[in-house]
């Protein structure tokens, strides 16, 4: 049998996810290397790793999207093994066909299931021809403006137009009549090709009232594929998410294992191998879901998984990289509720960027609590860098003692002199919309709304 785990594993990204996966391998006995910018030097990642590399680039992302820097100092460390994170080049199939030319371990699914699922267009034909639901769509890109309205006008307004290639919220967009699809395709085209390198975009048919669901999955050589319950992650400004939770409150359980097939099956239809997430749109009223697209790598959320079935999923994704299946007497067993608070240095209000140093840093401990931390006190957040500082996790027997433990949690986390978004995360628990379970992804505009119209009044 071979060895379970990698030698010496190099971690292609930086902050809590590099921290976080530095801090598995450790465990493990797994040999660590860190690469980082000069202006991430003295983040906790690059202390913690067992040796850490400088790698350039201006501005300061271009260091970690470069393949062939990454590549070389896996060489020079003697590294066997290459863990991406999530972000940067995470879902790159051009770099995980890089590690694998190169001799070393990729922690991820193949570079053809990366190229099948990075492409929307190609996702949705590709699992709906595998039975999984998928919204109404023409099922191809519209050559312009014109076609677009076209197929708008077929579909019924109001319509989603998304770049093909997008991810992270980016390049998404609701249009409610013609004049608006001609507008929002034009601009979607420039930020997909700016954004993604390709400008395809493509227009499905929008939910009103929908609920963000998403899957875990874990493929295995053999074929098969497990899944670890679903996580709610419907609590999102600009399409991007702020809190998660799992399991998803107020599913109907038939509902669910439907939800859980259909991840199975699309991860299936693509041959998937190692950890990823098949995401959902779930309308709130009716309980029906469509795929909205899977993300071939681990994501930021995955704690609140962990923490209701009692796992570790990046030990999980170390053991498929190199022996095709779990480890020995791997037995995920749901238990309880978890919620995930991501605390980004920005305005909790308008949630715009808000970098600068951090002179406090004191974070929450307990039963039940978890905090995955890219900084500490000392340190400055740079606006070259995506604003998320640390995830706030907390579990609880039930969906109300994990709320009333993430109250406490939020109230002892303090962070200062930046602004974050601390009080509208510790806001939220003191709203209904919230606490009754029964939100959707419009839950952040209707509590920022109510919230400025009661400061007129």
């Amino acid at each position: 049998m071979n060895q379970p785990f990698p030698r010496r594993l190099l971690v292609a990204n930086r902050g809590e996810i590099a921290r976080r996966v530095i801090r598995t391998a450790r465990r493990l006995g797994v040999e660590t290397v860190a690469v980082h910018h000069s202006v991430d030097a003295g983040l906790p990642y690059v202390t913690e790793a067992g040796e850490a590399r400088e790698i350039t680039g201006e501005p300061p992302v271009a260091a970690y999207l470069d393949i062939g820097q990454i590549i070389a100092v896996a060489k020079e460390t003697s590294a066997d093994a290459v863990h991406p994170g999530y972000g940067f080049l995470a879902e790159n199939a051009g770099f995980a066909r890089a590690v694998e030319a190169a001799g070393l371990t990729w922690v991820g699914p193949s570079p053809e299931a990366i190229t099948a699922m990075g492409d929307k267009v190609e996702a949705r034909n590709r699992v709906a021809a595998a039975g999984v639901p998928v919204s109404g769509g023409a099922g191809s890109v519209p050559a312009d403006a014109d076609e677009a309205v076209r197929q708008a006008e077929q579909l019924g307004y109001p319509v989603m137009v998304k770049a093909s290639g997008g991810g992270g919220g980016i390049g998404m967009t609701i249009a409610r009549d013609a004049e608006s699809v001609r507008k929002e395709f034009e601009r979607t085209q420039a930020i997909a090709a700016r954004s993604f390198g390709s400008d395809r975009v493509f227009l499905e048919r929008f939910v009103e009232s929908a609920r963000h669901i998403e899957v875990q999955v874990l493929g295995l050589a053999d074929g098969t594929v497990l899944t670890l319950g679903e996580r709610d992650c419907s609590v999102q400004r600009r399409n991007q998410k702020l809190v998660e939770e799992a399991p998803a409150p107020g599913l109907d359980p038939a509902v669910r294992q439907r939800l859980l097939d259909a991840a199975a099956g699309a991860a299936r239809a693509v041959g998937y191998r190692n950890a990823g997430t098949v995401e959902f749109l779930v309308d709130a009223r009716t309980q029906e879901f469509v795929f909205l697209e899977m993300n071939t790598r681990i994501q930021v959320e995955h704690p609140v998984t962990e923490l209701v079935h009692g796992v570790d999923l990046v030990e999980q994704q170390l053991s498929i990289a190199v022996t095709g299946s779990v480890t020995r007497g791997f037995a995920p067993r749901q238990h309880g509720h978890a919620l995930e608070f991501r605390l980004c240095a920005e305005d909790p209000v308008r949630f715009f960027p808000s970098p600068g140093p951090i002179e406090r840093w004191e974070e929450p401990h307990g039963d039940g609590i978890r905090v995955d931390a890219g900084y500490r006190a000392g340190l400055a957040v740079t606006p070259h860098f995506d604003s998320l500082m640390a995830k706030i996790c907390v579990h609880g027997v039930d969906r109300e003692a994990a709320i009333e433990r993430a109250r406490e949690a939020l109230d002892a986390f303090s962070v200062g002199p930046l602004r974050t978004n601390l009080p509208f995360l510790r806001g939220l628990l003191d709203r209904t919309e919230f606490t009754g379970g029964g939100y959707d992804t419009g839950i952040v505009a209707a509590v920022t709304s109510r919230a400025a119209a009661s400061t007129r009044r």
